[in-house]
């Protein structure tokens, strides 16, 4: 299979879970503990299933073990993310794009950002493991 539509597939599992993780985290455990130290709590989790997505994704569609494969995928499914994320801010959200950029600039956000960088790397980590 191609790496881009192993990225596509590899961003829709984590997507998905991410989502229902985001709403655990935005209506729940947000309000109890605050915004920085729910997304400290997430992170680990969402991090853990992107992990296992991407071996998933990695074996499921034979994924070849070379360096350009394997960073297509993982920008392409961090594209999609960034993507995703932009659009749910904007739309259901009701976010302009200021203060969905500073949302993602905010102490959280940011926390998210690295996760998600982390993320896009996991194709290439594997590979490095893999060896």
């Amino acid at each position: 299979m191609t790496p881009a539509a192993a990225g596509f597939f590899y961003f829709a599992l984590v997507f998905a879970a991410g989502f229902a993780l985001g709403a655990v985290r935005t209506l729940w455990l947000a309000p109890q503990v605050g915004a920085t130290p729910a997304t400290l709590i997430e992170l680990p989790v969402i991090l853990a299933v992107s992990w296992a997505a991407c071996l998933f994704i990695l074996r499921r569609m034979k994924v070849k073990a070379n360096a350009s494969d394997r960073i297509l995928m993982g920008a392409i499914a961090f594209a999609l993310l960034i993507g995703a994320e932009t659009a749910l801010g904007l739309g259901p959200m009701n976010r302009t794009f200021g203060e969905q950029v500073k949302a993602m600039t905010a102490p959280a956000g940011l926390i998210g950002l690295v996760g998600q960088i982390l993320f896009a790397a996991f194709p290439v980590l594997a590979l490095s493991l893999r060896r």
